[in-house]
Parts: structure tokens; C-alpha cells; sequence
């Protein structure tokens, strides 16, 4: 395992999955630290998570600095953290960050990518779209963050099935539950190097 292993885990809304690595790492099944959160919007209750917990956390109000936010962000983290996790996280990184981080953040998305992902699809609307477009199987995604919009390559994805009394609101809810085991998974599989990265492929390291 790495020593001293740091992430920084970036979020917009109320920090479930955030939750679930703080959880996660207090049972012992994560050998890493939470440095910092930040969150792009005011009153984000992932904030008061992290509070809670004894995490330093700070708001960049994605309103305020606008095309500054990636490089605010880059400022705070580099050459603090080993790992970005998006958990969450609303607004686009951009520049840089991609550089002085790259293949070293990563983001998780309610559905099988690269179906449902892209500009505009996060949240609840994922799912009323899968509901919607009637298909029989959905689930998560973790995937590397590189310049585009749920672009990047793939590191882990969770399937769970699609019911006809589904709708939206449930789905969203089983599909929360894979999305917290996927999390840890990837950031257990950073802690121990077992990730190796070329292109697209995503190699899995004994």
C-alpha cells in the first residue's frame, strides 16, 4: 500500500458518495486520507459532512470565478494530493488541472457510459432519461477525467437491472448504492498502483 496516501474529493451537492469514503476509510477498508473537499456551490451540504469529520473544506462558487475555478482548484491541490475524486461534481475542469493531474482524477456517473453521459446529464435527469428510453439494464460508471465530457477512459462500471415499476426515483437509489462500492474500489485500486493506463485501455494489475 502507498504510504500516506492523500485524495481530494471535489463535490457540488450533498456529498453521499463523499460520505461513503469517509465511511469507508474510518471502517478501515481505505488506507488513504481526505486532504481537502471543495465544493462549487454555496451551502453545499457536503461541506457540513466534511466539517463534521475534521476535513478542511473550502467553496469555490463556480459563479464567482467562472473560468478560473480549474485553475483555483489547481492552486489549492498541487503537490497535496495523490488522487482527485469527482463525487458529485457539477462544474468542467479544464486546462492544467488536466495536465499536473493527469490520469489522477477521476469521476463517477449514474450510468453505463458512454450511454447517458455528456453535457447536461447528471442527477435525477440520468435516470428519468433511462427510465424513458426503456432500456432493461443501467447502472455506474468510474471513469478517468480527461478534456471532454464523460470522455474519458473507463475504470470500473456497475450494472443493476431496470424494473417496470421503476421509475426515476428508485432507480437513482439502487444505482447510489453501486456507485458508493465502485468508488472505493478504484481509490483502493490508486492506493495500491494496481491501475496502469494507455489510450483508452484501462489495465487492472494483479
Amino acid at each position: 500500500m502507498a504510504k500516506g496516501f492523500k485524495i481530494a474529493v471535489l463535490v457540488s451537492g450533498g456529498g453521499t458518495n463523499l460520505q461513503s469514503i469517509i465511511d469507508n476509510i474510518k471502517e478501515g477498508n481505505l488506507n488513504c486520507t481526505i486532504d481537502m473537499v471543495i465544493s462549487d456551490r454555496q451551502g453545499a451540504y457536503a461541506i457540513k459532512r466534511a466539517k463534521e469529520n475534521n476535513i478542511r473544506a473550502y467553496v469555490l462558487d463556480r459563479k464567482e470565478y467562472g473560468k478560473e475555478l480549474s485553475y483555483k482548484i489547481l492552486k489549492l491541490l498541487e503537490g497535496k494530493v495523490d488522487l482527485i475524486v469527482l463525487a458529485g461534481w457539477l462544474s468542467i475542469l479544464e486546462g492544467d488541472i488536466l495536465k499536473s493531474f493527469k490520469d489522477r482524477i477521476i469521476n463517477i456517473h449514474p450510468s453505463l457510459l458512454p450511454s447517458f453521459g455528456g453535457c447536461g446529464m447528471f442527477g435525477i435527469k440520468v435516470h428519468e432519461e433511462v427510465i424513458r428510453y426503456g432500456v432493461k439494464f443501467s447502472g455506474c460508471t468510474v471513469h478517468i477525467v480527461d478534456s471532454g465530457t464523460d470522455t474519458g477512459p473507463i475504470i470500473c462500471q456497475k450494472i443493476v437491472s431496470v424494473y417496470e415499476k421503476d421509475n426515476a426515483k428508485t432507480l437513482q437509489e439502487r444505482v447510489l448504492k453501486e456507485e458508493h462500492k465502485a468508488l472505493s474500489e478504484v481509490i483502493e485500486l490508486f492506493i495500491d498502483s494496481k491501475i496502469s493506463i494507455k489510450g483508452r485501455e484501462v489495465r487492472i494489475n494483479k
